[in-house]
């Protein structure tokens, strides 16, 4: 079993993403990550589901999602051939003693310190999802106040 990205344009309408995702819950899928946007066409959206499954699952949730009406076309994206990106954002106590040493990991992961106060600080990083999932297991020495993951967004090189 492997993570799976699929990419679904869909019409842009009311109730659209439920239809699409209790698809794959009354099939037994658990979603990992799911994210969805207008795109560049008004009347079509895109919505990327991440979930775990091997080659023959992959292929009949595909099938599946491929027969709803209001699907207009069902994408496979391949690590190899495509660009992920997910958002992170993270609060993290930080009094003045611990600062320099979490501004060293901010630092080297290219994340943002986007707020700070005296005792807390809110880190912003983007990036491809083991990128975020590294990041994590150094700051979690720290003490995580909130934290909040957009889910994976993928696009075909």
């Amino acid at each position: 079993m492997k993570k799976e990205v699929v990419s679904v344009y869909v019409d842009n309408k009311a109730n659209v993403l439920s239809r699409v995702v209790s698809l794959y819950g009354r099939r037994g899928f658990n979603i990992d990550s799911l994210t969805v946007s207008a795109t560049n066409d008004p009347d079509i959206s895109r919505i990327t589901i991440v979930f775990e499954g091997d080659y023959l699952t992959l292929h009949q949730i595909v099938a599946q999602t491929e027969k709803l009406e209001v699907v207009r076309s069902v994408k496979t994206l391949d690590s190899g051939k495509s660009f992920f990106r997910e958002l992170l954002m993270i609060k993290v106590r930080a009094g003045k003693e611990k600062r320099r040493e979490i501004k060293e990991i901010v630092d080297i992961y290219r994340a943002k310190i986007i707020n700070l106060t005296k005792e807390e600080m809110v880190l912003e990083l983007t990036g491809a999802p083991e990128k975020l999932d590294a990041f994590l297991e150094l700051i979690k020495e720290y003490e995580i106040t909130d934290i909040c993951r957009t889910g994976v967004t993928g696009i075909e090189k």
